[in-house]
Formats: structure tokens, sequence, C-alpha cells
């Protein structure tokens, strides 16, 4: 598997040894080193990457900044020296948390977290069902049956009608390519939703029968086009 990269860091000795990192993997091909945020959205509003090494503390803006304002939603590795950004990763779904110094063996597992997960199968996007491996059996779930699904770190909880939670080892990412696209519509990082289940809309918050779903800004006038709001 080939990932494209851009590495975000403002300190020229780190971004020399996770490109170093990158090249000795033969997994990961780099893009391009920017070592502020406004130089990596520049490059960002006009390209995409599958991964992002990220720093978080840079000249100006911070990481984090750069995850609000890009407008879709590549892995992200956390590269930092200190350990109090871990709740904020945990927020942004981030797919690991590099404590620097690391070692390639840590930057390989790292890298092995973001490898497409083969726990959720479907068969394609007009499928009316998909199937999802939840407690060592594969449980079969009718689109019309799905809420909402939800992004809680290395796995997704999907959220059915009946009011039942199914948990199992999966990305949002991953599970946005997979499920109907005439039923589901990614509406944040951590959320995707079932359109004919939203019961109404308001500012940035959608409402599935008393579940409060966020909607990012960078998915907001996707949300607008699907429901047909004018």
């Amino acid at each position: 598997m080939s990932l494209s990269c851009i590495i975000v860091e403002d300190l020229q000795v780190a971004a020399n040894y996770l490109r170093n990192c990158c090249e000795k993997s033969g997994q990961v091909e780099v893009r391009g080193h920017f070592s502020n945020v406004t130089d990596a959205l520049s490059f960002l509003n006009s390209n995409t990457v599958d991964l992002i090494f990220l720093d978080v503390e840079m000249p100006g803006a911070n990481g984090f900044e750069l995850l609000d304002q890009i407008a879709f939603s590549p892995k992200v590795i956390l590269t930092t020296a200190k350990q109090e950004y871990a709740y904020n990763a945990f927020q942004y779904n981030v797919s690991d948390y590099l404590m620097k110094p690391f070692t390639y063996q840590r930057f390989m597992e790292a890298l092995q977290k973001i490898q497409p997960s083969k726990e959720t199968i479907s068969t394609n996007s007009a499928s009316d069902h998909i199937y999802i491996k939840t407690d060592g059996k594969l449980i079969r779930l009718n689109n019309d049956s799905i809420l909402y699904i939800e992004s809680m770190g290395d796995y997704v909880k999907f959220v059915t009608i009946d009011g039942k939670k199914y948990i199992t080892h999966n990305t949002i990412k991953n599970l946005e390519e997979k499920v109907s696209k005439q039923h589901f519509l990614k509406v944040h990082r951590s959320y995707i939703v079932n359109l004919h289940k939203i019961d109404d809309m308001r500012e940035n918050l959608l409402f599935i029968k008393g579940n409060e779903i966020p909607v990012s800004k960078a998915n907001k006038a996707d949300v607008f086009r699907r429901l047909n709001i004018v």
C-alpha cells in the first residue's frame, strides 16, 4: 500500500528524520514539508493527501487549527514532545500520537494503524445493508435501521433505530467509502449520518431521534446540498 503524505513540522531535523522514516518504510510518499500551518493550508487547499504527520506547537497557528480548516479528512499522526495534547488528539480522532524522540519501530507501529480495516464488509455502495464484525460474529445491519455512525478512536459505533449500539474496529474514513451514498453522508470528522433519519437541523447541529450530531464547517455545504437546503 502506497500512501501520500505531507510533513508539517517547524524543526528541520525532525522533518528530515520523518522523511527518512517514510523513505525507509517504502510505504509513504512525501509530497511536501511545511514549517507552519499557513503554508500547509495553502498546499492542502488545492491538493489532497492520505496522511499528515503533524507537529502541534509551531510558529503562528498550531496543528489542531490546521485540522479545523482543511476541507477533507486525511489520516493524521501527531508528532510532539508533550503528552498534554493527548486529550485533544483523541477529540480530533488522530490515528496515532508519536512522542518525540521516537524510534523507527515506533514509527512503523503508527503506520500500521492506518492500514484499511477489513473488519467491516460491504458488498457495494448501492447495497441495502452492511455487515459488521462485533463480539466475534458478523452482524447484518440494514441501511434503514442505522441512525448514525460515530468514531471512537480506533473503533466506530453504529447506533440503530431500536436503540442498540454496535462497536467494531474500523474508521470513519474507511466506512465513508463503503456505505451507501444514497443513505449516508459524513457530516463531521467523527460522524456519518443516515440522511433519511434526520429530524431537523439547527445552526451546526443535526437532530436524529433525540441525538445531537455536530456538523463541521468543512462538511456543512455538502449537508445543505444533500438536504436540498437553499
